[in-house]
Protein backbone atom coordinates (compact mmCIF):
# COMPACT_ATOMS: atom_id res chain seq x y z
CA UNK A 1 0.00 0.00 0.00
CA UNK A 2 2.73 2.25 0.47
CA UNK A 3 4.34 1.37 -2.58
CA UNK A 4 1.47 2.10 -4.21
CA UNK A 5 0.67 5.85 -2.12
CA UNK A 6 4.23 6.53 -3.65
CA UNK A 7 3.93 5.36 -7.04
CA UNK A 8 1.09 7.50 -7.31
CA UNK A 9 2.19 10.68 -5.63
CA UNK A 10 5.58 10.71 -8.21
CA UNK A 11 3.34 10.31 -10.88
CA UNK A 12 1.53 13.45 -10.34
CA UNK A 13 4.46 15.10 -10.25
CA UNK A 14 5.30 13.70 -13.61
CA UNK A 15 1.89 14.76 -15.11
CA UNK A 16 2.70 18.43 -12.99
CA UNK A 17 5.84 19.05 -14.31
CA UNK A 18 4.52 17.64 -17.96
CA UNK A 19 1.87 20.55 -17.69
CA UNK A 20 3.45 22.82 -16.89
CA UNK A 21 5.80 22.64 -19.85
CA UNK A 22 2.90 22.38 -22.44
CA UNK A 23 1.51 25.82 -20.63
CA UNK A 24 5.01 27.07 -21.51
CA UNK A 25 5.16 26.24 -24.99
CA UNK A 26 1.40 27.38 -25.64
CA UNK A 27 2.79 30.92 -24.31
CA UNK A 28 2.03 33.08 -27.68
CA UNK A 29 5.24 35.57 -27.48
CA UNK A 30 8.87 34.07 -28.12
CA UNK A 31 11.01 33.61 -25.53
CA UNK A 32 13.50 36.05 -25.71
CA UNK A 33 17.69 35.06 -25.95
CA UNK A 34 20.11 37.41 -27.01
CA UNK A 35 17.37 39.61 -28.64
CA UNK A 36 16.62 42.91 -26.32
CA UNK A 37 12.71 44.54 -26.10
CA UNK A 38 13.39 48.15 -27.44
CA UNK A 39 10.26 49.33 -25.04
CA UNK A 40 12.19 47.85 -22.04
CA UNK A 41 15.67 47.17 -22.53
CA UNK A 42 17.24 50.31 -20.09
CA UNK A 43 19.92 52.91 -21.06
CA UNK A 44 22.89 50.63 -19.97
CA UNK A 45 21.33 47.32 -22.15
CA UNK A 46 20.57 49.79 -25.18
CA UNK A 47 24.01 51.77 -25.00
CA UNK A 48 25.69 48.37 -25.28
CA UNK A 49 24.39 47.86 -28.72
CA UNK A 50 26.48 48.76 -31.71
CA UNK A 51 25.94 51.64 -33.66
CA UNK A 52 23.40 52.96 -30.85
CA UNK A 53 25.43 55.98 -29.73
CA UNK A 54 23.86 58.22 -26.44
CA UNK A 55 21.88 60.24 -28.22
CA UNK A 56 20.31 57.54 -30.38
CA UNK A 57 19.59 56.04 -26.88
CA UNK A 58 18.26 59.02 -25.48
CA UNK A 59 15.70 59.46 -28.09
CA UNK A 60 14.91 55.84 -28.75
CA UNK A 61 13.71 56.22 -24.43
CA UNK A 62 12.18 59.60 -24.98
CA UNK A 63 9.99 58.19 -27.71
CA UNK A 64 9.12 54.88 -26.17
CA UNK A 65 6.33 53.06 -26.30
CA UNK A 66 6.81 51.81 -29.74
CA UNK A 67 4.18 50.14 -31.30
CA UNK A 68 5.35 48.96 -34.95
CA UNK A 69 8.93 48.54 -35.97
CA UNK A 70 8.22 50.43 -39.01
CA UNK A 71 7.98 53.60 -36.47
CA UNK A 72 11.38 52.10 -34.84
CA UNK A 73 13.16 51.73 -38.23
CA UNK A 74 11.90 55.32 -39.01
CA UNK A 75 13.96 56.97 -35.92
CA UNK A 76 17.04 54.86 -36.46
CA UNK A 77 17.27 54.99 -40.21
CA UNK A 78 17.95 58.59 -40.47
CA UNK A 79 21.73 57.66 -38.92
CA UNK A 80 21.99 53.92 -39.85
CA UNK A 81 22.25 52.50 -43.34
CA UNK A 82 21.13 48.79 -43.75
CA UNK A 83 23.79 46.79 -42.86
CA UNK A 84 24.08 48.97 -39.45
CA UNK A 85 20.34 48.39 -38.94
CA UNK A 86 21.04 44.69 -39.18
CA UNK A 87 23.57 44.57 -36.63
CA UNK A 88 21.35 46.35 -34.37
CA UNK A 89 18.08 44.28 -35.04
CA UNK A 90 20.18 41.27 -33.91
CA UNK A 91 20.38 42.84 -30.41
CA UNK A 92 17.21 44.68 -29.71
CA UNK A 93 13.87 44.58 -31.81
CA UNK A 94 10.19 45.58 -31.24
CA UNK A 95 8.30 41.87 -31.45
CA UNK A 96 6.04 41.33 -34.62
CA UNK A 97 2.52 40.35 -34.54
CA UNK A 98 2.79 37.01 -37.00
CA UNK A 99 -0.69 37.70 -38.68
CA UNK A 100 -0.08 41.72 -39.15
CA UNK A 101 3.07 42.48 -39.49
CA UNK A 102 4.10 44.04 -43.22
CA UNK A 103 6.30 41.72 -45.70
CA UNK A 104 8.74 44.85 -44.65
CA UNK A 105 8.67 44.60 -41.25
CA UNK A 106 9.47 41.19 -41.32
CA UNK A 107 12.05 41.73 -43.43
CA UNK A 108 13.67 43.46 -40.68
CA UNK A 109 14.43 40.20 -38.84
CA UNK A 110 17.79 39.49 -39.68
CA UNK A 111 18.59 36.75 -41.78
CA UNK A 112 14.47 36.55 -43.28
CA UNK A 113 14.90 36.44 -46.73
CA UNK A 114 12.09 36.79 -49.59
CA UNK A 115 11.91 32.91 -48.98
CA UNK A 116 11.30 32.72 -45.41
CA UNK A 117 9.07 35.66 -45.88
CA UNK A 118 6.70 33.23 -48.00
CA UNK A 119 6.88 30.75 -45.32
CA UNK A 120 5.73 33.32 -42.88
CA UNK A 121 2.98 34.99 -44.39
CA UNK A 122 1.89 31.14 -46.02
CA UNK A 123 0.37 29.70 -42.80
CA UNK A 124 -1.64 32.81 -41.87
CA UNK A 125 -3.49 33.72 -39.65
CA UNK A 126 -1.73 31.97 -36.96
CA UNK A 127 -3.61 30.61 -33.55
CA UNK A 128 -0.76 29.94 -31.70
CA UNK A 129 2.75 30.31 -31.31
CA UNK A 130 3.55 26.63 -31.39
CA UNK A 131 1.69 26.85 -34.86
CA UNK A 132 4.37 28.92 -36.03
CA UNK A 133 7.60 26.52 -34.26
CA UNK A 134 6.09 23.55 -36.42
CA UNK A 135 5.44 24.84 -39.24
CA UNK A 136 8.64 27.22 -39.66
CA UNK A 137 10.50 24.27 -38.25
CA UNK A 138 9.80 22.22 -40.93
CA UNK A 139 12.20 24.97 -42.98
CA UNK A 140 15.30 25.70 -40.20
CA UNK A 141 17.05 23.49 -37.24
CA UNK A 142 15.73 23.95 -33.86
CA UNK A 143 18.64 26.70 -33.25
CA UNK A 144 17.19 29.14 -35.59
CA UNK A 145 13.68 28.35 -34.61
CA UNK A 146 14.33 29.65 -31.04
CA UNK A 147 16.34 33.00 -32.82
CA UNK A 148 13.37 33.37 -35.26
CA UNK A 149 11.03 33.09 -31.81
CA UNK A 150 12.18 36.25 -30.07
CA UNK A 151 11.05 38.51 -33.16
CA UNK A 152 7.24 37.13 -33.38
CA UNK A 153 4.13 37.11 -31.42
CA UNK A 154 1.00 35.88 -31.30
CA UNK A 155 -2.08 37.83 -29.88
CA UNK A 156 -3.48 36.40 -26.91
CA UNK A 157 -6.98 36.13 -26.42
CA UNK A 158 -8.37 38.19 -22.92
CA UNK A 159 -11.24 35.96 -22.15
CA UNK A 160 -9.52 33.00 -23.06
CA UNK A 161 -5.63 32.73 -22.19
CA UNK A 162 -4.26 30.78 -19.79
CA UNK A 163 -2.02 31.87 -17.32
CA UNK A 164 1.19 31.14 -19.25
CA UNK A 165 0.10 32.96 -21.94
CA UNK A 166 -0.54 35.94 -20.10
CA UNK A 167 3.13 36.43 -18.55
CA UNK A 168 4.65 35.68 -21.84
CA UNK A 169 3.73 39.15 -22.43
CA UNK A 170 7.09 41.07 -21.80
CA UNK A 171 6.39 43.27 -18.42
CA UNK A 172 3.69 41.26 -17.16
CA UNK A 173 4.31 39.42 -13.94
CA UNK A 174 2.02 38.02 -11.37
CA UNK A 175 0.29 41.66 -10.32
CA UNK A 176 -0.53 42.49 -13.80
CA UNK A 177 -1.88 38.76 -14.55
CA UNK A 178 -4.56 38.84 -11.32
CA UNK A 179 -5.20 42.50 -12.75
CA UNK A 180 -6.27 40.89 -16.62
CA UNK A 181 -7.97 37.89 -15.32
CA UNK A 182 -10.33 40.10 -12.75
CA UNK A 183 -12.15 42.09 -15.49
CA UNK A 184 -12.78 38.67 -17.53
CA UNK A 185 -15.12 38.42 -19.58
CA UNK A 186 -13.66 41.73 -21.79
CA UNK A 187 -16.66 42.73 -24.18
CA UNK A 188 -14.33 45.69 -26.02
CA UNK A 189 -10.75 46.56 -26.07
CA UNK A 190 -12.13 49.74 -24.54
CA UNK A 191 -13.09 47.93 -21.49
CA UNK A 192 -9.19 46.67 -21.31
CA UNK A 193 -8.10 49.84 -21.69
CA UNK A 194 -10.18 51.14 -18.91
CA UNK A 195 -9.34 48.46 -16.36
CA UNK A 196 -5.73 48.10 -16.64
CA UNK A 197 -5.56 51.75 -17.26
CA UNK A 198 -6.27 51.85 -13.03
CA UNK A 199 -2.71 50.38 -13.05
CA UNK A 200 -0.78 51.70 -15.31
CA UNK A 201 -0.02 54.70 -17.38
CA UNK A 202 -1.53 55.30 -21.11
CA UNK A 203 1.77 54.47 -22.46
CA UNK A 204 1.76 51.06 -20.95
CA UNK A 205 -1.42 50.52 -21.84
CA UNK A 206 -0.73 50.77 -25.46
CA UNK A 207 2.29 49.09 -25.10
CA UNK A 208 0.35 46.03 -23.33
CA UNK A 209 -2.32 46.15 -26.00
CA UNK A 210 -0.27 45.27 -29.04
CA UNK A 211 -0.39 41.76 -27.58
CA UNK A 212 -4.12 41.25 -27.08
CA UNK A 213 -7.09 40.84 -28.81
CA UNK A 214 -10.77 39.93 -28.31
CA UNK A 215 -10.90 37.60 -31.66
Amino acid sequence: MTKRRALTRSNLVTVGVALAAAGMLNAQVGRRQTVLDVNLATEKELLAVPHLTPAVVKELVARRPFLTMTDLNAVLGRSLGRPQLAEVYGRVFLALNLNTASEEEILMIPGVGKRMLHEFLEYRPYKALAQFRREIGKYVDDKELARLEQYVFVPINLNTASDADILSIPGVGQRLLHEFKEYRPYKAIEQFRREIGKYVDKNEVARLERYVTLN
